[in-house]
């Protein structure tokens, strides 16, 4: 049986209170939504965490479950990603991408020259920014927004950027 296609949905971030709830950074774009898919998977495919309840709590999610049951366990999950299945997933509207769609595409300027591959997609909380890698040298970032990234080809496996001055 092959492993299912998993899409990171939230990281542990630590314990939250005293009685085993487990507080959850998402990475959702509604920060509650990231256990509406099912259970919340390892990298491997195994269930970390089932839901039984959960609440918003500052800039992350607490949640309850039956595999946590006190803060030295919660804490010991702490930066364990989680994931669930993609096909439990919506489908990305138009013009949206699921960040882990975007990771190994070849990169493209206007002009057809070869920049290099996307390796991640980050956000230091300026917006999103593709971090790409030229063949030679080190990675650098570029803007993931529409004016900067004019298209994006999953099928053909390539972005196609427009260079961007610095002011």
């Amino acid at each position: 049986m092959s492993k299912p296609d998993l899409i990171c949905v939230a990281a542990i971030a630590g314990a939250f209170g005293v009685k085993g709830e487990v507080k959850l950074k998402s990475f959702t774009d509604v920060p509650e939504s990231c256990v509406d898919y099912g259970p919340l998977l390892s990298e491997a495919g195994r269930v970390v965490l089932t839901p039984t309840s959960h609440r918003k709590v500052k800039d992350a999610v607490a949640v309850i479950c039956p595999e946590v049951t006190s803060r030295e366990q919660a804490e010991s999950l702490k930066s364990t990603k989680l994931y669930v299945p993609r096909e439990n997933l919506p489908a990305p509207e138009e013009d949206e991408y699921y960040a882990s769609d975007l990771i190994g595409l070849e990169v493209k300027s206007t002009d057809g020259k070869r920049i290099g591959t996307i390796v991640k997609l980050q956000d230091f909380g300026a917006g999103d920014l593709l971090e790409i890698k030229p063949k030679d040298g080190a990675s650098f970032y570029h803007p993931f927004t529409l004016e900067a990234t004019q298209k994006v080809d999953i099928k053909a496996g390539r972005v196609v950027i427009k260079a961007v001055e610095a002011e």
